[in-house]
């Protein structure tokens, strides 16, 4: 009966990763391990310290800040102890833990790097936390090209690679994946080269331009891309195909959470491809946001941040704790916004259902009728490759410029290239 990555670790734990080489559900499991809360227990990037092992964190006298977001408290410590009590990461180390929020520049970035006992290296780049600055950036890729970042993603990883031997593993969960294969287009050739795979956990594409202009092709073999069935944030900007489709046993936006989705053995539970209805409403959303001006834009994402900040929370833990006030907040801020950003707002929203009728219509006229309950359930084989159906959307124009590859300005040079 397939189960999830927490289950996985009880029955494969046992397995060294000489005995078992890296998979997908442990790609994901230390995905999930970089959300938590490492302050003050994992040498920063700066510092030039020795890295920590799983024991060490444990022990430390901080070891519950580990779970301080509320939302995936109970996973996490599992996932945690799971692994500290397995052969298979129980001896695994840690290092260059970074962990960045600025309100001003709107930008939250983490990231750590683990060293397995087979001295195999995986960079982990978070995701989105539960910081409302951390939902604004994403909002901000569907117009701003770098994000902060992506930016500091790339200096993140050039900066490691200068501290480590050797060949390595890089990847993400959500937000955490887009950052992982930007820094992989971005770095230089002579780091580009030592990267074995890089994986993108439900994680959010690119801008077609963004991606002719960055090489994407040049690291395109190499990314591993995988969406839970009903994936939303991971089909945002994604036009290649080239991605696998997990089972979950949640539903809708739900599935996004990595804990839902289902592991048989030591794989997951892959299928075709996402529900047709899926497809349908992810495809009118790109084709949506393509359609629209970085003007329209812009003002659309700064409304929603600016009416939900009225709240004064700086977190969705803080947000949903006192739900009935910072809901009134966010209703009287509404209120005051000015007739001109409300009438952008309107087309805004009215280009959206305006689109979904078209292309509905479009749909019906190709396909003779539109089966919105479709649904592909057939499994495949670990690891085979599917061929998705998602169209790009029209045309659009490039806007702003991209970071110089290999231009790691973010962290300063901590001295020597040492074997961890």
């Amino acid at each position: 009966m397939p189960n999830t990555v927490l289950k996985y670790l009880k029955e494969y734990g046992d397995y060294t990763f000489m005995e078992k080489p890296m998979n997908d559900v442990d790609s994901l499991a230390l995905c999930q391990l970089c959300y938590l809360k490492f302050d003050g227990m994992v040498p920063d990037l700066s510092e030039n310290k020795d890295f920590v092992s799983m024991r060490q964190v444990a022990d430390h006298a901080n070891y519950e800040h580990l779970f301080a977001d509320e939302r995936f408290a109970r996973d996490n410590r599992a996932l945690f102890e799971a692994m500290l009590e397995s052969s298979r990461f129980g001896g695994m180390r840690m290092n260059f833990y970074v962990d960045i929020v600025e309100t001003d520049r709107e930008t939250q970035f983490s990231a750590i790097t683990f060293l397995l006992e087979d001295q195999t290296v995986y960079i982990a780049c978070r995701g989105t936390d539960e910081t409302i600055v951390g939902w604004k950036e994403d909002f901000n890729m569907a117009f701003l090209f770098p994000v902060p970042g992506q930016e500091l993603c790339l200096d993140y990883m050039c900066r490691v690679a200068e501290r480590i031997p050797g060949t390595f593993y890089v990847g993400g969960h959500s937000k955490g994946g887009n950052l992982a294969v930007y820094a992989a287009m971005m770095c230089p050739g002579q780091v580009r080269e030592r990267i074995r795979k890089v994986f993108s956990m439900d994680g959010p594409g690119f801008r077609p331009e963004i991606r002719e202009k960055c090489g994407y092709e040049k690291i395109a073999d190499r990314i591993v891309k995988i969406l839970p069935h009903s994936s939303v944030i991971g089909m945002l900007f994604e036009t290649d195909t080239r991605y696998r489709v997990v089972e979950s046993r949640s539903f809708g936006l739900l599935q996004h959470d990595p804990y839902t989705w289902l592991v048989e053995d030591d794989h997951f539970v892959y299928v075709d491809d996402l529900y047709e209805i899926r497809r349908f409403t992810d495809g009118t959303i790109n084709e949506w946001i393509l359609s629209l001006n970085e003007e329209q834009l812009r003002t659309f994402v700064d409304t929603l941040y600016q009416v939900v900040s009225a709240s004064k929370a700086e977190n969705l833990i803080d947000f949903t704790a006192d739900w009935h006030k910072n809901m009134n907040a966010v209703i009287l801020a509404l209120r005051e916004v000015d007739e001109d950003t409300v009438r952008v707002l309107k087309a805004v929203v009215r280009a959206l259902f305006d689109l979904g009728l078209e292309r509905l219509k479009r749909q019906r006229a190709e396909n003779g009728r539109f089966r919105p309950g479709g649904a592909h359930t057939g499994k495949i084989r670990p690891g085979e490759a599917h061929a998705g159906r998602v169209r790009p959307g029209g045309a659009h124009t490039a806007r702003g410029q991209k970071r110089q590859a290999g231009d790691c300005r973010r962290f300063p040079p901590t001295g020597s290239v040492d074997s961890p």
